[in-house]
């Protein structure tokens, strides 16, 4: 039992597969200090571990017992962590997806701060007043089935989805008409086709990460007319990013949206507390100045 003078702690982590870069550590920390708080926030890497999801029972036990307040899930396990939770936020439970586990009094709470991310990120680029019409969406997985919802929250008129995995693109496709009536979702067909006619796209695949590099589509299909989205932010300028870039395409890249899903999470972790986005941005963009990456502002 700590006494009215002990700094409050706050124990928290990162289960994904080659997050040896990620920023989590040094967000929530950080803004944790900002409110009083001591924050130790340890990744637990699949792939140094030599781990996979079928793991995960024994990772949320572990973390339970080590006194974690909360888990940020990440890639491969936004979807393969459901069935071990004992309750989902109503986002949650739409989507699919789950990327923050909050544990308190022996309940595992699984809430989707990806939706909101990237909603925030979007609107911050495109303008708050902006309605997407046609948009390629590439990945259909974890962070893509939060991201599809996003959009079309946004008023896309027609959504195409494609995934390596044609049978997971289908329905994630079917499940998104069925909530969203009023739009077009399909999934796979012609990508060049769907190049053309659309005004944006989305990487919501795991291509361009330093674990898994290149480009999810051929970089000629993009134009200048076309926006991209990159949810990947490390490295903040992924190929396809920088082939962006080059055509003079907007982009946008996936720095806004960790901010804020984490500040999101943050609130959720600490029960209540505001974290400052604006504050955890500038943070970030500092650590990321001393260590030398350009800072773009499209």
């Amino acid at each position: 039992m700590r006494s009215d003078h002990e700094t409050p702690a706050l124990l928290l982590g990162l289960i994904g597969d080659g997050i040896g870069e990620s920023l989590s550590p040094t967000l929530y920390e950080n803004e944790a200090a900002q409110h009083g708080i001591l924050c130790l926030y340890q990744r637990i890497d699949l792939g140094v571990l030599g781990l996979g999801p079928a793991q995960l029972p024994e990772l949320l036990t572990a973390a339970e017992r080590f006194g974690f307040a909360g888990l940020n899930i990440t890639h491969p396990c936004k979807q393969a962590v459901i069935p071990h939770l004992h309750a989902l936020s109503a986002e949650a439970r739409a989507i699919g997806a789950v990327n923050t586990v909050v544990l308190r009094n022996g309940q595992r709470i699984g809430h989707n701060t990806d939706h909101y991310g990237f909603l925030q990120n979007l609107r911050e680029h495109l303008g708050q007043d902006h309605t997407p019409r046609r948009v390629v969406q590439l990945g259909a997985g974890g962070a893509g089935v939060a991201v599809a919802d996003a959009i079309l929250r946004l008023g896309a008129s027609q959504l195409s989805l494609f995934d390596p995995a044609s049978e997971r693109a289908s329905l994630l496709a079917h499940a998104l008409q069925a909530r969203f009536p009023q739009a077009e979702v399909k999934a796979g067909g012609n990508l060049a086709r769907a190049m053309h006619e659309a005004d944006g796209l989305i990487n919501a695949t795991p291509i361009g990460m330093r674990k898994h590099p290149g480009t999810p589509l051929p970089p000629d299909l993009l134009e200048a007319r076309h926006w991209f989205a990159e949810i990947i932010y490390f490295p903040l300028e992924t190929e396809l990013l920088h082939a962006a870039r080059q055509k003079g395409c907007k982009t946008i890249d996936g720095l806004g949206m960790v901010v804020h899903q984490a500040a999101r999470a943050f609130e959720l972790f600490t029960d209540g507390i505001q974290a400052d986005a604006q504050r955890m941005a500038n943070h970030v963009a500092q650590v990321l100045t001393r260590h030398g990456v350009i800072m773009h502002t499209d």
